[in-house]
Formats: structure tokens, sequence, C-alpha cells
């Protein structure tokens, strides 16, 4: 549900786009802080989740998480001002940025080793499945009255069942004993894998965290023993956004209208565009255990920038409609059944246990920042620069992404958590 959550609300506003932009009458650039005004608050909500979430545990923080996202999806639907639109959005992105960071997180910290990237796969599925479920309530809305209202008011339903569920969770056992309650975490690790494999990983867990007891500081993050990791999580984190899934995700009518495809067609093409994000990431699903995170990494890296130069090309030549629609379709299967689950199965399991909750939220702060950045400017420069010179860019990032993939990210498959921190020790 948080993953469902995540993509619904950076999503939704897609096919809201043409009408508040109206409603407003923003300018590209004010329409391009309208949209990313979410993912400055999800900066804030992803930095600020990794310190509370080690102080007071997963669970407890999850619940408040639900909470925002029920009262920023009802505070964006009766806005009257774009200054509490703006404030709205910004809420929103708080409960976004501590979804994007507990989530994956507290899967990976309760999922045994052999599934765990399966696991997490889910959470990515989740997430497009909140996209897809976002463009199909913005088709359906599409003719009605105060349709964007309307759009953002229906986030209120799934945030309600997120937060109900919640109480039916156990706490993470890692987060358990790094807080001294062993017997608990012991508990917890019995009931998801029965007591034999739960006295291998809590002498795992204690293994890793009873030689560093002490608490961690941020600073600690980068000093030299972590610094290996770091950089590769940052370039990861960074590389994941400026490829330019989210203004595929965002803008996706916008591109299809600039391309001459009228507005009810284009929000009907951006459905087909988010079931097939869906249908795509059951690949990932499916293949993450078995092929391994880092050769679907450099597949999917390339994949997107051969489609990406494509699309280019279609803008270039000024190309049908239809053939726009498949180059996004093609970059969106390359995402979706490589990148997306994959990044966020990476980012969750690669950090130490003893700076996870810091350095997962630092690597969630820092996708952000890049996504904000994206998604901020994208309008101004596909208006300004044309689709073939913007999306040539993007191509480009993409095969940086590919490139920095094969030469500094290794494979985690089948690992437990512990003996993946031990290949940065080497």
């Amino acid at each position: 549900m948080g993953g469902l959550m995540f993509g619904f609300d950076i999503a939704i506003i897609s096919g809201a786009v043409p009408f508040i932009q109206a409603y407003f009458g923003w300018t590209e650039l004010e329409l391009g802080w309208g949209v990313s005004s979410l993912l400055m608050g999800a900066i804030f909500g992803a930095f600020g989740s990794g310190i509370l979430t080690d102080k007071f545990g997963r669970k407890k923080v999850l619940i408040y998480v639900a909470l925002f996202f029920a009262l920023s999806c009802a505070m964006t639907a009766i806005a009257t001002s774009p200054v509490l639109f703006v404030l709205s959005r910004i809420f929103g992105g708080l409960a976004v940025g501590a979804a994007s960071v507990l989530s994956p997180m507290y899967v990976a910290e309760v999922a045994p080793a052999r599934n765990r990237g399966m696991l997490v796969a889910v959470y990515q599925l989740a997430i497009v499945f909140g996209i897809l479920c976002s463009y199909t309530i913005n088709y359906w809305l599409h003719d009605a009255d105060n349709n964007w209202r309307w759009m953002f008011a229906t986030g209120v339903v799934p945030s309600v069942i997120f937060f109900i569920g919640l109480f039916f969770i156990p706490e993470s056992p890692r987060w358990l004993y790094k807080a001294g309650r062993k017997e608990e975490s012991f508990n917890v690790l019995t009931r998801i894998g029965g007591e034999s494999l739960a006295k291998e990983e809590i002498q795992e867990i204690a293994e890793s965290l009873d030689n560093n007891s002490e608490s961690v500081s941020r600073g600690e993050i980068f000093k030299p023993a972590s610094r290996k990791v770091m950089i590769v999580g940052f370039f990861l984190a960074v590389l994941v956004q400026v490829s330019g899934i989210n203004t595929v995700i965002d803008y996706a009518p916008k591109i299809l209208l600039a391309a001459g495809v009228e507005i009810k067609n284009a929000l009907l093409q951006t459905s087909i565009l988010g079931l097939i994000n869906l249908l795509f990431t059951f690949v990932a699903i499916l293949f993450i255990d078995k092929v391994g995170r880092r050769r679907l990494y450099l597949i999917g890296s390339m994949c997107m920038a051969i489609t990406l130069i494509m699309l280019a090309v279609s803008f270039f030549l000024q190309m049908e409609g239809i053939f726009t629609l498949v180059c996004i379709m093609l970059f969106l299967a390359s995402f979706s059944s490589c990148i997306g689950p994959v990044f966020w199965t990476l980012v969750s399991e690669i950090y130490p246990n003893r700076i996870r909750g810091k350095a997962l939220a630092f690597a969630s702060f820092t996708q952000w920042i890049f996504n904000f950045l994206v998604v901020l400017l994208f309008p101004h420069f596909l208006a300004s620069a044309g689709g073939a010179a913007t999306f040539l860019f993007l191509a480009l990032m993409s095969f940086i992404q590919w490139l920095f993939t094969y030469l500094y990210v290794p494979e985690t498959k089948g690992k437990s958590l512990e003996e993946i921190e031990h290949l940065w020790n080497k």
C-alpha cells in the first residue's frame, strides 16, 4: 500500500495537468513548479524519515505516513488558490518521500534472502499499479465537472486502507535487535521463516551489529569505511532520475499532446502506458532473483537509451502520434522490467545494517532532488528546446547509467544483507 500510494500521488497529476494549468492560468515554468512541488516535499520526507525510523521504528513512522497521504489528497482536492494547491502537494510529498525510504527498507529487513529481490520488486509493482490506477481514474473523470478535484480526492480511500493495514504488521526484526529488543526480534524472524532460519539470521544480525553497537551520526555515513557504497548509491539515485522516467510518468498526456494527439485520446493512451508499466514489472519480479540485479540493470539501461533515441527521432521528423506512443511504450517496458524494481531492491540491500536507515534515506533524498529538477524543468525544455533535443539528452543519461553499472555495481543476488556488507569490506 505504501508503494501504491507512492505511485498514485506522483502520477495523478498527469491527467490533471491540462485542467489545472487552465484553472490557475499557469505558464510552463509555473506548471513545472505546480507538478514538482510534491517532489520538493518528498526531498524532506526522505531526508527526515531515516532519522525518525532509526529512533522510533519502521512501523510507527509508516502509520503517520499513511495519515499524511490521506490529508494531502483531501487538501489538494479542495484547493482554491495556487498557494494552497502547492502547499498541499508539498505536504503529500512528505509522505511520498518517507514511503520511498521506509517501504522497501521494511520489506528488505523482513524478507528471507532467497526471495528478498522478488518481494522488494512487488513493492515496485505496487508503485506501477498505483500509477495505472491514477491514469485510469484520470480517463474516467476527463468529462466530469471539477474533474481534477475528484482525481485527487480518490486518493483518500487507499490511504485509509494503508493506515488500517499497518496495525497488523510486525516491527522490523533488525530494528528490534538494534533497539535492544532481541527476544522480540527472534520471535518476528521465527514467524517469518521458522525457528531454524531465525537462529541463523539472528546470529548474522548479532555479528553485524554487536561489534558496532554505538549510535551512528549522519556524518559517519560519509567516512572512508562507507564511502564506496555511498558513492555507488548516490550515482544510482541520480541516474535513475536523469534518464527520464518521471518525464513520462508525470507528463505523458502533455508529450502526446505535443505530438499532435487530442486530449481525450492522450488520456486514453496514457492509461495504456500505465498498463504496459504494470505488465512489464512482472518480468522483473520473475527474473530478479534468477538473472540478478546487475544484469537486469545493464539490459534495461541500454534498451532505455535506444528507445529514447527513437523518441527523439520521432519528434525531429515530426512523425505520427502513434509512433511516439510506441516509443514511449518501449521505453516504459525497458524501465519497468529492469530498472524500477531493481533500483529499489539495490538501494534497500547494499548498505550495511548499521547505517542502512540513514544511508537509504540519503539515497532516496538524492533521487528526489533530481526527480524534482527533472519534473520542474521538463515542460520548459520541451517547449523551448523541442522534443528531439530533450529526449536525446535523456538517452545520453541512460547510456551513462549503463556504463556506471558495468563498472561499479556488484551482483547481490542470493546474498544475505550481512554477506552483501562483506562485499564492500573487501
